[in-house]
């Protein structure tokens, strides 16, 4: 019989000081029933929060402030002042103010998750360029993450209700694409995805797409040799532990609904993967880091300067990324309940015998 879930504690970093963040999140935790699921602890400062508050009138939104997380206020949003000075707020400036204060709210929230003070992480958007600094020189959450939980590689993964994209490669130019695609990076991030899958979200015997690099998957190397020489050879490696398949054109595979047959999509770069799910997420979509011993996720949206501090942000997306922290933190626990004395695995014969997906292409 399973155990209830305590209510969680979960982190929110709050992005960009500047950006439509701290908007997102006094709309999000302004519905009360929320404080019934989970106790949100706001990395920020008291300066901040009453700045957007107020440009948000029918608001009902309140906090307490916190100074040991582990003593946080139950049924109530906590704020963890990550400093104390005075601080300028430019809504919809892209400056240093706006990236520095982001970063220290970002680092404060992740020791906590590190500490295991804060049981999830949810973290509100950022700009790439205005976090980049001497002591901070990554390009984004996910690369931070990896770092600063010393970990070899974590998968991002883009997730809705009914779709689930993950990524090679993330914010590499177009330019370096093919030569960030490995045999040995398509099979890390094949079983952090599978891994994930059955873990995070409850599958048990996940089936996997795999999407080309090149037009028409390469055309059997007419057009490109990276299929023929680099993916189609890692899932074969990759069938002796997982249902995986492909490679797939990406163009045909979309235009035809084919992600509905599979479980989750590996694709090969940045936007053959994100704009398929921006345009299908409804935006409703969120990021999920895979492969880390927490959980952490945010929106599948940036920073919005254009419409910051003017009560327009729709908190669809940030709302869905604390629900899907929520959902993955209880199937975590399931799973670790279920698995405590674990069933013999899927003999790798049966796997790898298991034939691809047959799916027309088309043109």
């Amino acid at each position: 019989m399973s155990i209830p879930l305590q209510r969680p504690v979960i982190g929110i970093s709050i992005g960009d000081t500047n950006g439509i963040g701290t908007e997102l999140v006094i709309k999000t935790f302004s519905d009360n029933r929320l404080l019934e699921l989970c106790t949100p602890v706001l990395f920020a400062s008291n300066k901040l929060i009453n700045f957007y508050r107020k440009s948000i009138p029918d608001s009902a939104f309140n906090y307490q402030n916190v100074k040991d997380l582990t003593r946080v206020y139950s049924k109530q949003v906590n704020i963890f002042n990550c400093w104390e000075e005075e601080m300028s707020i430019t809504p919809g400036q892209l400056n240093e103010t706006g990236g520095r204060y982001a970063v220290k709210s970002l680092v404060a929230a992740v020791e906590a998750l590190k500490d295991k003070k804060i049981q999830g992480l949810v973290t509100a958007p950022i700009h790439k360029k205005n976090i980049q600094s001497s002591d901070f020189s990554y390009t984004g959450h996910t690369p931070y993450l990896l770092q600063a939980f010393g970990l070899k590689d974590v998968l991002m993964l883009m997730s809705s209700e009914n779709f689930k994209v993950g990524l090679v490669t993330e914010h590499v130019p177009v330019s370096e694409i093919a030569r960030h695609i490995a045999r040995e990076a398509i099979l890390s991030k094949l079983n952090i995805m599978k891994d994930s899958l059955i873990r995070d979200f409850g599958i048990d015997k996940p089936r996997i797409a795999v999407l080309g690099l090149n037009p028409h998957a390469g055309d059997e190397g007419l057009i490109g040799r990276e299929e023929e020489d680099i993916i189609k050879p890692a899932i074969k490696d990759a069938k002796h532990n997982m249902l995986v398949f492909g490679p797939y054109s990406a163009d045909a595979f979309f235009a035809h609904n084919h992600q509905q047959k599979f479980d989750a999509v590996l694709a090969m770069y940045h936007d053959q993967g994100l704009i398929p799910f921006k345009s299908l997420a409804f935006g409703e979509g969120i990021n999920y880091t895979a492969g880390l011993p927490a959980v952490r996720t945010s929106p599948d949206h940036g920073t919005a300067f254009d419409i910051a501090g003017k009560n327009k942000a729709d908190h669809g997306s940030f709302m869905a990324a604390v629900f899907g922290c929520l959902d993955i933190l209880e199937k975590r626990r399931d799973f670790s309940e279920n698995h405590k004395n674990p069933l013999k695995k899927m003999g790798s014969v049966v796997l790898a015998g298991a034939e691809d997906e047959k799916i027309d292409e088309g043109s």
